[in-house]
């Protein structure tokens, strides 16, 4: 596996990254400001993810996502790991903040995260269309943090 740091041209990679924000404007207000990570296995791109610094020795995870084929392969605990390697030295606290999905809060509890905290109704207001993830709309926005 190999991770690349991308500095330029970082929206060649926003179909991959609207796979885990489907709101391209959300994005564009975090991907210049943060860190933009990618991982290739054999050549071919399997994950990327963006991560920002909040200060206060707290960064988070805004965007995490695996090409649909690599799914369920590795590849996103080893983008956390990475993650946590690159912040642990400057930072106490890795926060990210997901849907209430049967999909994804299993998987980061699983990766040694925690809830925190909720914020009601935020696919209802933040959103331009619904959405869906494992059949089910997704309405409130759940607040994880793991401590470095």
């Amino acid at each position: 596996m190999e991770f690349l740091e991308i500095k330029s041209n970082k929206r060649k990679f926003l179909p991959l990254l609207l796979l885990g924000d489907e709101q391209e404007e959300l994005i564009n207000g975090y991907l210049d400001r943060g860190t933009l990570f990618i991982l290739y296995d054999a050549g071919i791109l399997r994950t990327a993810a963006v991560v920002t610094d909040e200060g206060n020795g707290v960064y988070e995870i805004q965007n995490l996502a695996t090409v649909p084929e690599s799914q369920r392969q590795g590849y996103g605990k080893a983008m956390i790991a990475h993650i946590v390697q690159f912040c642990r030295p400057k930072a106490s606290r890795l926060t990210l903040g997901t849907g209430d999905s049967p999909l994804t809060l299993p998987f980061y509890v699983s990766c040694g995260f925690r809830e925190t905290h909720r914020v009601k109704n935020f696919f209802l207001t933040h959103y331009d269309h619904p959405i869906y993830e494992a059949g089910r709309q997704l309405t409130d926005k759940v607040y994880l943090s793991l401590d470095l």
